[in-house]
């Protein structure tokens, strides 16, 4: 049985005055042969973005994208003709596939946004390019764990090109969740918000953890708390 702390401050950190960033795996200029992924899950970045700045048109291609804001509000536009506002409880995946280009602007002139952007490497390459955006409101994901991607779009979640449950969950002081994890699966947990107790540890925002080898994962908040949770091939 193996859990991995990953600390928050530990992360990889940039802040280029209009953009704040924190990695949890190797991304553009942070590199750190330690942490370049785990499993299928390639990039978490955290990301608090100034009032009326954001990220030029620019593309991707062969990766599946996740965007998960945690306060503000994101506008994105893509080639694909899509064009959005993502906010708290929304959730937004692009499939990059044979190439998209887009880009993400805070369209607040006061009020900051903070977001978790999520990269999964795709299970087969040259799909063609796709886009989805779904709300999950705040009853869906208290004291639950509430499924938010999935490889075939179940209960209610988006689907994506890899084979990876993604959770989201937001917990009170004493509320706790369970997910149990089939052999041969891994986990990944990334605490968005607050503090809580990963099968024993002490977790707060920011920190990451590789789950290995467990029967599944247990987290129990110590105040209001907010997390996503990767079930992954181990």
């Amino acid at each position: 049985m193996m859990i991995s702390i990953r600390p928050a401050s530990e992360r990889g950190h940039f802040d280029h005055g209009w953009l704040d960033t924190w990695h949890s795996f190797s991304f553009s200029e942070y590199q750190d042969p330690a942490h370049t992924s785990y499993s299928n899950l390639r990039v978490i970045n955290e990301d608090r973005v100034a009032p009326g700045r954001g990220f030029a048109t620019h593309g991707h291609s062969d990766m599946e994208i996740m965007t998960y804001v945690l306060s503000g509000s994101l506008e994105h536009k893509d080639s694909l003709g899509n064009g959005s506002v993502i906010r708290p409880g929304d959730v937004q995946r692009m499939s990059a596939g044979t190439g998209v280009r887009h880009s993400e602007y805070n369209p607040s002139p006061e009020v900051p946004v903070h977001l978790l952007q999520v990269w999964l490497l795709p299970n087969r390459l040259g799909v063609v390019p796709g886009y989805a955006q779904r709300h999950y409101p705040q009853e869906a994901r208290r004291g639950r764990l509430c499924l938010i991607m999935s490889p075939d779009g179940r209960d209610g979640s988006i689907d994506s090109h890899q084979d990876a449950l993604v959770y989201a969950t937001l917990l009170e002081a004493g509320e706790a969740v369970r997910l149990g994890l089939a052999p041969g699966r891994c986990a990944y947990v990334q605490v968005a918000a607050g503090g809580v107790r990963l099968n024993g540890l002490d977790l707060t925002a920011g920190d990451g953890a590789r789950v290995q080898d467990e029967s599944g994962v247990e987290i129990a908040a110590q105040g209001p708390a907010e997390a996503l949770v990767f079930d992954l091939p181990g």
